[in-house]
């Protein structure tokens, strides 16, 4: 073997710096995932608890504060995101332990009134689903940020969009020398054309 091929093997192999894909950041956004569905969830039955306090016309603050938790749900969702303007306008919800406070007092809200106001044995069902799924992330979310899984998450990403420019780049060189390599053998089969 030449020292070029054993230099073309050893920049392909999975030793290069190519890794699979880092399975921390994916039990993050599973976890992210869940979060959203249950926010959703929440905003779902609070909708549907808003329209039948209204309509009733018997208890308008249950109305009222059920709006109030499906704003605070969306804000839960857009923080799940991880968009770059939340990130720039609200810099608390980029931490955990207060993701994990906001969708607290959201299944809190979603969990609020429910046996009182009578409502049917499916949606009291749909309410209690939503809001122990988002309390139970909500926990998790503060105990993990107490223990900086965030800055370790935030940490990997970083790490991760370093490694996919260096690929990029290491690609790109490979590839210009590639059409070096292809120019300087095509050079020779030219002239002989034009001769």
């Amino acid at each position: 073997m030449s020292n070029t091929e054993e230099g073309e093997s050893s920049s392909t192999s999975p030793s290069s710096g190519q890794t699979g894909p880092d399975v921390f950041l994916i039990v993050c956004r599973c976890f992210s995932v869940v979060t959203c569905l249950a926010a959703i969830l929440c905003i779902v039955v609070n909708v549907i608890s808003a329209v039948r306090s209204f309509k009733n016309g018997s208890n308008i603050f249950d109305g009222i504060s059920r709006c109030c938790g499906v704003i605070i749900a969306v804000f839960v969702i857009v923080a799940e995101t991880e968009c770059r303007l939340l990130s720039k306008i609200s810099k608390v919800l980029v931490y955990w332990p207060c993701r994990g406070m906001l969708q607290i007092f959201v299944a809190v809200m979603t969990r609020a009134y429910s046996q009182e106001s009578g409502e049917g044995s499916d949606l009291l069902l749909l309410q209690n689903v939503a809001s122990y799924v988002l309390l139970t992330c909500g926990v998790i979310y503060v105990i993990l940020g107490l223990f900086c899984i965030g800055h370790l998450k935030r940490a990997c990403q970083k790490k991760v969009k370093k490694q996919k420019k260096e690929v990029s780049a290491n690609r790109a060189t490979e590839d210009l020398q590639d059409l070096e390599r292809q120019e300087e053998l095509e050079a020779p089969l030219v002239a002989d054309r034009v001769a």
